[in-house]
């Protein structure tokens, strides 16, 4: 997925109000810009840290451009979009690139499903049947490893799809839970039970109901985004 303007360099103010950052952009320009991340976004937000952004020229919007990329305390690229996790894999499955969802004949967005009024990220048709696929973004990193750690805050949200996913799997229907590790330098990802021990317990439920867990890591640069290799997950 390559950004459809480049991104402009910058170094982060702070981050307020979830939703906004100041940044100060390599020109020298101070800007307030869009933060696309709902998450505690840990380790990904240090004052000075550098940035990249994608800048706006639509009028009718109220703020110049979005937050795309992080240089994390590692070393590290992050992309704190959330939304691109969904488009990485969306592209990613249309292209074949991952295998154990390969040779799908349909593809669905945001498919109402479950006992919890949810709706799924993606709903895959093959021959064999549906795959119901739920997608989440994987930034949180740390300086003594190269296992990165999902979630980065409370999420009850993240619990409840693995309920959802967990009663399809036992009614015998495909059930992946798929994680988009938006950060370089990872080798492996991990339930970051140290922050949300009911998430945890909630994933190693979904297994032994027979969801899959897969996670695909990703290639950043200010020019393109690209899901690219498995990871093996820890559970």
């Amino acid at each position: 997925m390559r950004f459809s303007t480049p991104l402009e360099a910058g170094r982060l103010v702070r981050r307020y109000k979830r939703f906004l950052a100041d940044i100060v952009s390599d020109a020298g320009e101070a800007l307030c810009i869009h933060c696309p991340n709902t998450g505690s976004m840990l380790n990904c937000m240090g004052e000075g840290a550098r940035v990249w952004f994608q800048r706006s020229n639509d009028p009718r919007r109220k703020l110049p451009g979005t937050w795309e990329l992080v240089e994390t305390p590692q070393g590290r690229l992050a992309c704190v979009n959330t939304a691109r996790a969904n488009r990485l894999v969306e592209e990613a499955l249309l292209d074949g690139v991952i295998e154990e969802l390969a040779g799908l004949t349909a593809l669905r967005r945001e498919v109402a499903y479950g006992l919890e009024n949810s709706r799924v990220d993606f709903r895959l048709d093959y021959p064999a049947g549906p795959a119901y696929v739920e997608v989440k973004s994987v930034t949180l990193g740390f300086g003594d490893t190269a296992v990165a750690a999902f979630p980065d805050a409370v999420t009850l949200r993240g619990a409840k799809h693995l309920r959802e996913l967990a009663a399809l799997a036992r009614d015998g229907v495909r059930a992946v839970q798929l994680y988009c590790v938006n950060l370089t330098g990872i080798e492996a990802v991990r339930p970051a039970s140290e922050i949300d021990p009911l998430y945890a317990a909630a994933l190693r439920e979904a297994v032994a109901a027979g969801v899959e867990v897969l996670a695909y890591g990703v290639e950043i640069s200010p020019e393109e985004i690209r899901l690219s290799r498995r990871l093996p997950v820890i559970l």
